[in-house]
């Protein structure tokens, strides 16, 4: 009998993970490790509501007094130096070993930090913790210019608040649209005009070739390979993420982009399952393995592991569906569409903006702008899969 479940980790996936596996009677030790400083906190708002008002507390899944009621013990600031799948023992960065009769990986991930000389300079910043955020919050009190390197949702998502806050606002985006790897091209025009309206300066197609100082060693701008400079006093790294799968990989797992499991989130050795942003798993509705990058495909496979655990397994098959808020604009996708799926641009009577992606006669994947009843159609629509838009209503 499962007695003893440790997760590496302490987000949203692992924490709800611990939270599941208490509401379903499990009556064995929960340990979460991590090393973050803070409790388990919500990401999303760390571009957005927390750079505007700084309530860290507001972030916080759950007061500290909930996991010393469930019987949770979370061990923060710890890092998990070695994985010993023979003795199933894990070491702490302090020394000590934890042992487990389920382990679970729910490392994670972390910022891709590029190429790009002077990255390290003072002024330049990553938005991934709360550590992170408080930092720039910090700074923003008295920033006049930055420079997003990245066209993606964290680096829109600031650049919405920074314009709200009178910051001049410079994205750099290497690809020739904005969140390439999310959405339409007919989305991204759309939320590029936006941006554009509320005097982003966007420049596309365009490479970051170095970070530059001023004589006090500073950031001053950022130059560009085609030789523009971007006078800025901070620059924001919005360059992508990549799965932390180091102590997967050295415990001899599977790993391509991401550590990989089967339909139950287990990977090969059945004592060691992965959830959330590190973990690629098969594509509940394709051929092949995915990894999202998601509060909800978190949530959803810390419920689905937890009922793997009591005894009750049911392969993960929940609907990807993804939200970005942007100043006004709340951004929502439901589905996974693939880069060549056709797209259908339409607009709702309330001025709201809808892409329908589609393949092969079927709709794959639903993107609104501001159009929030259309966005609950499309996940009800295509909660088994991709189906037919006849039941669609924009």
């Amino acid at each position: 009998m499962t007695e003893r479940v440790l997760v590496v980790g302490t987000g949203q996936a692992g924490f709800q993970l611990a939270a599941s596996l208490r509401q379903k009677g499990f009556a064995g030790d929960i340990t979460l490790v991590g090393d973050d400083a803070s409790p388990p906190y919500q990401r999303p708002p760390l571009s957005k509501a927390y750079l505007k008002e700084g309530n860290e507390e507001r972030l916080y899944l759950r007061n500290l007094s909930f996991y010393h009621e469930n019987r949770i013990s979370l061990l923060r600031e710890r890092r998990v130096t070695a994985l010993d799948r023979r003795e199933k023992r894990i070491t702490l960065d302090d020394g000590r070993h934890l042992d487990w009769d389920i382990l679970v990986l729910a490392t994670g991930t972390r910022i891709a930090s590029p190429p790009i000389k002077g990255v390290s300079l003072p002024g330049v910043h990553a938005l991934r913790s709360i550590e992170d955020a408080r930092r720039l919050r910090s700074e923003m009190a008295t920033m006049r210019r930055a420079v997003v390197i990245g066209g993606g949702f964290i680096g829109l998502e600031f650049a919405a608040v920074a314009r709200e806050a009178g910051i001049e606002v410079s994205i750099v985006e290497s690809a020739g649209r904005l969140m390439a790897r999310a959405i339409s091209p007919q989305m991204s025009t759309i939320v590029q005009q936006i941006h554009c309206e509320h005097g982003v300066s966007i420049f596309l197609n365009r490479f970051a070739a170095s970070v530059d100082a001023q004589s006090d060693g500073r950031v001053c701008g950022v130059s560009l390979s085609d030789g523009c400079f971007l006078p800025a006093d901070c620059v924001i790294l919005a360059t992508g993420v990549i799965p932390n799968t180091e102590l997967a990989e050295a415990a001899g797992l599977s790993v391509r982009n991401g550590i990989v499991t089967d339909r139950y989130l287990t990977t090969a050795d059945p004592t060691i399952h992965a959830v959330g942003d590190c973990a690629a798993f098969p594509d509940p509705f394709g051929p092949t393995l995915i990894r999202l990058e998601s509060v909800q495909a978190a949530v959803d496979h810390g419920r689905c592991l937890a009922e793997v655990i009591v005894g009750r397994p049911a392969p993960y098959a929940a609907l990807p569906w993804f939200w970005s808020d942007q100043g006004k604009y709340k951004l929502q996708i439901a589905g996974l569409a693939a880069p060549d799926d056709t797209a259908r641009l339409t607009q709702t009577e309330k001025g709201g903006q809808v892409v329908v992606r589609s393949r092969n006669g079927l709709v794959t994947a639903v993107e609104t702008l501001n159009a929030p009843a259309v966005h609950m159609s499309a996940r009800k629509l295509l909660a088994d899969g991709p189906a037919r838009d006849i039941a669609l209503s924009i």
